[in-house]
């Protein structure tokens, strides 16, 4: 059985959370704090986080940083009440892999959980280490390499830079990425795609601003060549 953490402050709403949670048949424990979720993550080591980003005492973002800083590598997804584009990006780069906005949907958490919660190890040939310029990931471990240095990625940013060397040198579609990495394509932007893919140039990229591995086809989808 799954299980999956939530820090949220608000209790009626965590609350809610855990048992629509166990009804899907997820084992699910709670914390009220940043405090709190930093503690139950190092603890219990959980499949998954729901983190809410305003919390009391330190926030959701430095909850988050401070996970991935202990290597937890769970997938996080942040619950938010802000929907600027700023705040989004930051919790990319703090290492969420996915987010709500307040208020939302039963049903769109469930599917975000459920797609968070699938990994590479689903697909045909998965086990098999992948070589691209000098990239070497290795599905069964879960870990990334560039000329020999680890890469840390979080699970997201992991499963899009499998998807890209899958792709063969071929362009992979905006469209099959939220398929094949995300599990579902209705609820989540490109613009999620394109974050994402920003984080991965900043950890594998020479020169970020100017990529030469990760490439943009435009109004396409992106090329992940030698």
């Amino acid at each position: 059985m799954k299980r999956i953490l939530v820090v949220e402050d608000e209790v009626d709403l965590a609350l809610g959370l855990r048992a629509n949670l166990e009804v899907d048949g997820y084992e699910v424990d709670v914390v009220h704090s940043g405090e709190e979720g930093i503690s139950a993550a190092r603890a219990c080591r959980p499949d998954l986080i729901l983190l809410d980003v305003m919390l009391p005492g330190i926030d959701g973002f430095e909850v988050l940083r401070r996970i991935r800083q202990d290597g937890i590598d769970v997938p996080v997804l942040l619950l938010t009440a802000r929907d600027e584009e700023v705040d989004k990006v930051r919790g990319f780069r703090a290492g969420a892999d996915d987010y709500v906005t307040k208020p939302f949907g039963l049903m769109e958490l469930l599917l975000r959980v459920q797609a968070l919660l699938r990994r590479t190890g689903d697909h045909p040939g998965a086990t098999e280490p992948l070589r691209v310029a000098g990239i070497v990931l290795d599905p069964e471990a879960r870990a990334v390499s560039r000329n020999g240095a680890p890469v840390s990625l979080t699970p997201r940013a992991f499963d899009l830079l499998a998807a890209l060397m899958r792709g063969g040198g071929k362009v992979v579609t905006r469209h099959d990425l939220l398929r094949d990495v995300w599990g579902y394509s209705a609820d989540v932007t490109t613009r999620t795609v394109d974050a994402h893919v920003a984080e991965l140039r900043r950890k594998l990229e020479d020169d970020p601003a100017a990529p030469r591995l990760i490439t943009t086809v435009w109004k396409i989808g992106y090329r992940l060549t030698e």
